[in-house]
């Protein structure tokens, strides 16, 4: 055992929810933290996914269950939070990876489709955030992690309503920063480059377009949820205790262009 290493990276006794956690980059991102010590609520709507990981996680020998919730509403998001809790008790980390990406054309974009993107993608983590992070603040520990996008800080491929919402993610990610200095709570996010997920799932059946995604890295390739791993247990663990308020680019170097 390297207790050093540990001091810096283990979770071992944090408790982690993961919203979106039974696909894609949330997947990815309760993996790692379960493997790395925290107890690991898995959020998702899909109660089969949702349950297939968090089984795929305790049969690895961590803690992990499934809750089954719904973020397009406010009341789903209350309830959500009240039933996160019940496997583990009050989270050490919360991580907001639950998304939708509608992408009509703009001048289609409708009311509805603008109340549905930003009630999931940007109210959810606010309401979940100034839920969890009073307690995290009361017990001197808590790591609040957004998963955002490139169109958070440029415009292509039809940002439409998603990248609205995910500068509003960047935007609250700085608030809460700024609102829980010094209480030992810090809330970052990991900025994805394109990474093959179920999320974009259409955009990846044209292989010319995913080509070109993967020439626009300095890598090569495009991501796989895996490449999250790393960036995600430094931001939950103690070794980040000075880092908050920062968007981690984990891109390829594709915002590097």
């Amino acid at each position: 055992m390297n207790t050093y290493l540990d001091s810096l990276f283990s979770l071992a006794d944090r408790t982690a929810i993961v919203t979106g956690g039974s696909s894609g980059i949330g997947r990815g991102i309760a993996t790692a933290l379960a493997h790395a010590g925290a107890a690991t609520v898995i959020v998702a709507r899909g109660a089969d996914r949702a349950e297939a990981v968090a089984r795929e996680l305790t049969d690895a020998g961590c803690r992990a269950a499934a809750v089954i919730g719904d973020l397009s509403t406010r009341a789903g998001i209350h309830a959500l939070a009240d039933a996160a809790m019940e496997p583990f008790g009050e989270p050490d980390i919360l991580v907001n990876s639950a998304g939708i990406n509608i992408r009509p054309s703009y001048p289609d974009i409708t009311e509805d489709d603008w109340d549905a993107t930003m009630t999931v993608n940007a109210l959810a983590p606010f309401l979940l955030g100034q839920r969890y992070a009073a307690g995290m603040a009361e017990r001197g520990y808590g790591r609040l992690i957004h998963i955002s996008s490139q169109q958070a800080h440029r415009a292509f491929v039809g940002s439409g309503i998603y990248g609205a919402s995910k500068g509003a993610v960047e935007s609250l990610m700085r608030s809460e920063a700024e609102a829980w200095g010094g209480t030992g709570v810090t809330s970052n996010t990991l900025v994805p480059g394109f990474v093959l997920t179920p999320l974009n799932a259409r955009l990846q059946e044209d292989p010319e377009k995913i080509a070109a995604l993967a020439a626009r890295t300095m890598i090569g390739r495009n991501g796989l949820p895996e490449d999250f791993a790393g960036a995600a247990v430094f931001l939950a663990g103690a070794g980040s205790a000075y880092v908050t308020g920062h968007s981690l680019f984990v891109d390829g170097g594709m915002s590097a262009h």
